[in-house]
């Protein structure tokens, strides 16, 4: 196969890497930059994905440009500057905090003699590493043959067009970047087909939910916004959870109860960040489809971030990519997690703020402080508009007890000599039951 930049021929763990995040200051720089971020922020973030895959950062740094040079993004100067940083650290792989070109990604490796990563090609290889499911994998595979086919560039001399089976006969044939292209594109027809199938088998497994209607809270966030540990916190799982960019790629589901017996799914998705390639998003939208299906979606933000807000766009931006309203106020809560870390006054103004005016939860998935108050608005959202009724039973009915808990969310019950006095919230699909159960039995309707 001809020769394509990127990372198919894969990193080495502990390989020597020099981290650089252009900042493009002139007419240019709108394209492929994050001008919403400080440079200091984006340099940590780019630290971190560096660092998600154990590479060993021998130098990092912010480099500011005038303007995107075509050819190799920064100046002959700068490129020669960091050359020697190469040189002198012995360097294997570069990590450019940027998209690249194929050709600006050739000709840097070309003058730097060392192995070139764009973000785009680090965020796959940090989704390679990470996808443990076959889905997974597959999604992961779809989106790195997708960016690597439009990275085939001619820098071998045998790319001249090839003779037909002939020999000088034949006319001239396709050429090998042309062949290059084909295997990789009939490779992604079969992937897409896979996942296609996957996609099916997903939809069967909702529609089996459905006959159990579980309501589904889907967790979205900025990748390290503290989605797995809050995921772990209220559904007591072991999913992976650590300071971490990216450390975990597939979805998990689990079912929770919430306080007053109503069950739930809860589903944790794999995190967002920004300049997140559009090819990504598509290849795994048959794991976010469980997103779109989603009857209530909270939004982990870590407010502690200098950037949060910044982030938080990039969520909603993706959110929009796969046809979900970010502004929507009822489906849509946002859950302002990491405020373990404020400043004591800080976190008591941030709290008292949000419950008066109930803009977000905030919460830290690590202590515990704010969950009780974020599963109360859970619940309160999923059963707004179920039917609260009071009920009397007599001492003796046993059986009727029973089918209360079991049918309904029980909210308070007064147990008497004359009986039993209950208030329970009735889901929909129990309503006929209940009415027909207790008929005569009913107190008071909400």
């Amino acid at each position: 196969m001809a020769e394509a930049t990127g990372p198919e021929d894969g990193v080495t763990h502990g390989a020597p890497a020099l981290v650089i995040v252009p900042i493009i200051s002139g007419r240019r720089a709108a394209q492929g930059s994050a001008p919403r971020r400080t440079p200091e922020a984006r340099l940590e973030e780019a630290v971190g994905l560096a660092a998600a895959i154990a590479l060993d950062i021998k130098h990092s740094s912010v480099v500011r440009l005038n303007d995107r040079r075509p050819a190799t993004l920064f100046g002959t100067g700068k490129v020669e500057e960091l050359g020697a940083l190469v040189k002198a650290e012995e360097v294997e792989l570069v990590v450019v905090d940027h998209m690249l070109t194929p050709i600006q990604q050739r000709n840097l490796e070309r003058a730097w003699n060392a192995k070139v990563l764009d973000r785009t090609g680090l965020i796959l290889e940090i989704f390679g590493e990470r996808a443990r499911t076959k889905e997974g994998r597959l999604q992961v595979e779809l989106a790195h043959l997708t960016w690597q086919k439009s990275r085939l560039v001619r820098s071998w001399t045998h790319l001249e067009r090839q003779r037909g089976s002939l020999g000088f006969i034949g006319g001239p044939g396709e050429t090998q970047i042309e062949a290059d292209r084909r295997i990789i594109q009939e490779r992604i027809t079969r992937l897409e087909k896979e996942l296609e199938q996957v996609r099916r088998t997903r939809t069967l497994h909702r529609a089996q939910r459905r006959k159990i209607p579980h309501p589904i809270v889907a967790l979205v966030g900025y990748t390290n916004a503290g989605k797995s540990t809050l995921f772990n916190r209220l559904t007591n799982a072991k999913v992976m959870a650590e300071n971490l960019l990216f450390a975990t790629l597939d979805p998990t589901l689990r079912k929770i109860t919430l306080p007053h017996g109503l069950e739930v799914m809860m589903s944790d998705t794999v995190g967002f960040i920004s300049d997140l390639p559009t090819h990504l998003v598509a290849a795994f939208r048959a794991t976010l489809e469980e997103v779109l299906e989603a009857d209530l979606i909270l939004h982990v933000r870590d407010i502690s971030h200098a950037d949060t807000s910044a982030q938080a766009e990039d969520v909603e931006e993706t959110l929009e990519q796969l046809g979900v309203n970010p502004k929507d106020g009822v489906r849509i809560v946002e859950v302002w997690n990491k405020i373990d870390r404020l400043e004591p006054d800080n976190r008591a103004g941030l709290v008292a703020r949000t419950q008066e005016s109930g803009e977000a939860i905030a919460v830290s998935a690590l202590t515990g402080e704010g969950v009780e108050a974020l599963l109360g608005r859970v619940e309160a959202i999923l059963t707004a508009e179920r039917e609260v009724m009071e009920v009397h039973l007599s001492a003796d009915d046993g059986e009727g007890l029973a089918w209360l808990y079991r049918a309904t969310e029980v909210l308070a019950r007064e147990d008497s000599e004359a009986g039993m006095d209950l208030r329970v919230r009735v889901p929909e699909k129990a309503l006929d039951a209940f009415r027909a159960r207790f008929a005569g039995q009913i107190e008071g309707a909400r």
